[in-house]
């Protein structure tokens, strides 16, 4: 059978039991009362027998509540039949007793399989609540029974027994729900019938003790709608996880469990104020029963003082340290660090931090995984722990990064030897649990120097910073922390701030450096070069600003800014006659343009925009872009030649040189790069590779341009080596657009083509 099909049988069980329940109560018929409690007791035995077989409860309970249900059929069957006999009424007293002991054993035992994280404060609460109720069930319904003829001292005391464990049922009751484990159907169906239960025992002990005067039946019908409730608990599928733990609330029941433990203790409070011992039993009661809850409230009062103390500290110590190592966070380093300077200024001593980086640690993670780069954290962390002086104090502020403050040093020879210290530790390989992994180190460090030093953030914003330093010189070194360098992250700073409104200011402008044949003299193309005039007249040049746009990602808007300006200009210079039909534009494309999924659609867009056939545009690329990610290079490059854009290679020579690359990648041209260039007029072994590099791109099938020509020399040698294209400050410096026809004109002269050749007219 399925759950869901189960689940509304459980329904259907406890509608059926509240139907009969109301019948019972509005009829008021003890004969019928005594036949509907007997179908009651006889469909709860039937139950448990068909829920033993199909939801399989615990083996340790399910015998138990059997012998609940036999005692206590037993126990209503001969409840009333020995009314003329009272010395075996106490046979159904004793049934109705050992019930309600069976009843607090199970209880129990579940209650101990699903105690939460904090079971004390859950027992003492439990405690508190069953001692109010002991504390009621004594002054309302035992204490007056004491001395009555009705009945005998045997059966008193079994009466009495019994509502005595019932307070322990209200302990075990309070004590799972309390608890933070998270409370199925069949809990819930548990408690209320059990409550229903306990219920009809106190009004059938309130008429006893005189206190209401009631028919039996009103008791009955408490007990016939827990006992369905019983059998509905039963019959749900979640009676099997009725023994386990499960999973934690994530919100804690407090107000109700405040609510009920409160109404504990305001209600022995209540009786004392409204009522006098009765005699000195009555007396000897009270006094141990309000001593025991003193005792309980008191206890729990202490540890909820213990425990939000230790909540406190747990807190804060959290707040302060870094999860995965344990080391101090950055607040709790920034404090430190502070607190050494004070110290500092009356001491005389500089302290020093180290800011240390974990080089290619991004690799780690991506080739064996996040689980391995935290084993390298934690290998790092004990590491440094290790290497350094017990002074020392080290912190992990985020990721990869580890800052080291040592208060004592006293000049810039203790700041070295203390940073050796550290890069050395890392020569030893990291054993992990995937093998041993060599990691290096960049480190940055900074001295307290109180002229450029006077916040804690301060010091350690300066060992970032020489830091990054370490980074650019190579990695796996350190770096010294002086004010030049805080000079040019101010001045990369500012840069890369306005960088971000150059375009909409139209700072940016473009020059273009003519591209020529070099038998013919003719212009063939150009190549599309950046420049920067800033608001205050300051020109920079690309070397300056392109590096921070990659880094920061502005790239990608000035790349496609760039890309149509250019064409824009090609378009212009064509259609007034200043250039042939058939000349190309060079534009200079970064890895962070061609990994952006947009750019295809973007060099397609400005193609349309300036009406420049694809085959009249080149795209300069440098070898680096073929190495990083080539998958996804590659395929932004085939993307674009379907279109009919060309790609060419930029500075070749400069970079992996890979025939491979050349084969798998789809380039038309290689550009040779000026370091060479430069050399050949003088260097054989220079001439030789041009020549090299220019028979390979011959074979291959490329277009050759060289690049950096600057004198006549050069250019007669590039001739001689039949390299086809030539660009450079020889022919023509970049000038702007509205220059190129004056530059043109000159240079389509063929008399002025033939002395630059080095020829006569």
């Amino acid at each position: 059978m399925k759950d869901a099909p189960i689940a509304r049988i459980s329904l259907g069980l406890i509608g059926i039991g509240l139907v009969l329940a109301v019948t019972n109560s509005l009829v008021n018929s003890v004969a019928l009362s005594n036949k509907i409690y007997f179908i009651a007791t006889v469909q709860l035995a039937i139950a448990l027998l068909f829920a033993v077989r199909l939801n399989k409860p615990d083996r340790a309970v399910w015998p138990v509540l059997l012998l609940i249900v036999l005692c206590s059929s037993v126990a209503q069957i001969f409840d009333g039949t020995f009314t003329a006999q009272p010395s075996l009424q106490a046979i159904p007293e004793s049934l109705f007793l050992v019930v309600q002991l069976l009843l607090a054993s199970g209880l129990l035992f579940i209650v101990s399989r699903r105690l939460g994280s904090d079971p004390l404060s859950v027992l003492v609460d439990g405690l508190i609540v069953a001692l109010g109720a002991w504390f009621f069930i004594w002054k309302v319904l035992l204490q007056p029974t004491i001395g009555t003829q009705s009945i005998t001292p045997l059966i008193s005391v079994i009466q009495g027994s019994t509502l005595g464990i019932s307070a322990i049922v209200l302990f075990t009751l309070a004590t799972l729900l309390f608890g933070d484990s998270t409370r199925s159907a069949s809990v819930w169906l548990v408690t209320g019938a059990i409550s229903l239960t306990l219920f009809g025992d106190f009004l059938y002990a309130a008429n006893d003790a005189g206190r209401i005067d009631i028919t039996s039946t009103y008791s009955s019908t408490a007990y016939i709608f827990g006992l369905f409730l019983a059998s509905a608990a039963f019959i749900h599928p979640s009676i099997s996880l009725l023994t386990e733990r499960g999973p934690i609330l994530t919100q804690r029941p407090l107000m109700g469990r405040l609510i009920v433990t409160t109404a504990a203790l305001i209600l022995p409070v209540v009786v004392l104020a409204l009522t006098n011992p009765v005699d000195s039993v009555d007396r000897v009661v009270q006094t141990i029963s309000i001593f025991v809850l003193t005792a309980a409230v008191t206890s729990r009062i202490i540890h909820s003082v213990r425990a939000n103390a230790a909540t406190q500290h747990q807190l804060i110590e959290s707040a302060q340290t870094d999860a995965l190592t344990g080391l101090p966070n950055r607040s709790l380093m920034l404090a430190l660090v502070n607190n050494s300077l004070i110290t500092a200024m009356t001491e005389g001593r500089k302290p020093t931090v180290l800011f240390i980086d974990v080089d290619r640690f991004k690799n780690i993670n991506d080739s064996l995984g996040h689980q391995a780069g935290d084993a390298v954290l934690i290998a790092v962390a004990q590491r440094l722990r290790n290497a350094l002086p017990h002074r020392c104090a080290v912190a992990r502020i985020s990721g990869d990064e580890f800052v080291v403050l040592d208060p004592d040093t006293q000049d810039s020879s203790d700041a070295m030897q203390l940073a050796n210290r550290v890069l050395e530790s890392f020569y030893e390989p990291l054993n992990l649990r995937q093998g041993d992994v060599f990691v290096s180190a960049s480190i940055g460090v900074s001295s307290f120097d109180p002229s450029i030093t006077s916040t804690a953030d301060d010091l350690l914003r300066h060992a970032d910073t020489a830091m990054y330093r370490a980074k650019d010189a190579g990695r796996n070194c350190v770096a010294v922390f002086d004010e030049s360098m805080l000079e040019r992250v101010t001045q990369r700073l500012a840069i890369e701030t306005a960088l971000y409104r150059a375009l909409e200011r139209r700072e940016l402008r473009l020059v273009h450096q003519p591209i020529v044949d070099i038998d013919m003299g003719d212009v063939v193309g150009f190549e599309a070069l950046m420049r920067w005039q800033r608001d205050d007249g300051t020109m920079l040049s690309p070397a300056e600003f392109i590096p921070i746009a990659e880094e920061t990602g502005t790239i990608v808007p000035l790349g496609a800014w760039a890309l149509l300006e250019a064409l824009t200009h090609l378009r212009g210079w064509i259609t007034q006659g200043i250039c042939r039909s058939d000349a190309t534009m060079s534009v200079n494309v970064s890895p962070r343009q061609l990994h952006d999924p947009n750019f295809v659609a973007v060099v397609n867009e400005a193609l349309l925009r300036a009406h420049v056939p694809p085959e009249q545009l080149w795209l300069e690329v440098t070898e680096s872009v073929m190495i990083a990610q080539p998958e996804q290079a590659l395929d932004a490059l085939n993307a674009l030649c379907a279109l009919g854009v060309r790609i060419a290679i930029d500075d070749f020579g400069t970079g992996y040189s890979s025939l491979s690359l050349l084969q798998k990648f789809p380039i038309q041209r290689l550009k040779i790069d000026k370091s060479f260039v430069n050399g050949v007029a003088q260097d054989e072994s220079a001439r030789s590779l041009v020549r090299t590099i220019i028979a390979m791109g011959d074979s291959l099938g490329l277009d050759m341009v060289a690049e950096g020509i600057e004198s006549v020399e050069q250019l007669q040698i590039l001739a001689e080596m039949k390299c086809a294209k030539a660009q450079g400050f020889l022919i023509s410096h970049p000038v702007p657009p509205e220059s190129m026809g004056s530059t043109i004109a000159s240079l389509n002269s063929f008399g002025a083509w033939n002395k630059l050749r080095g020829k006569k007219s």
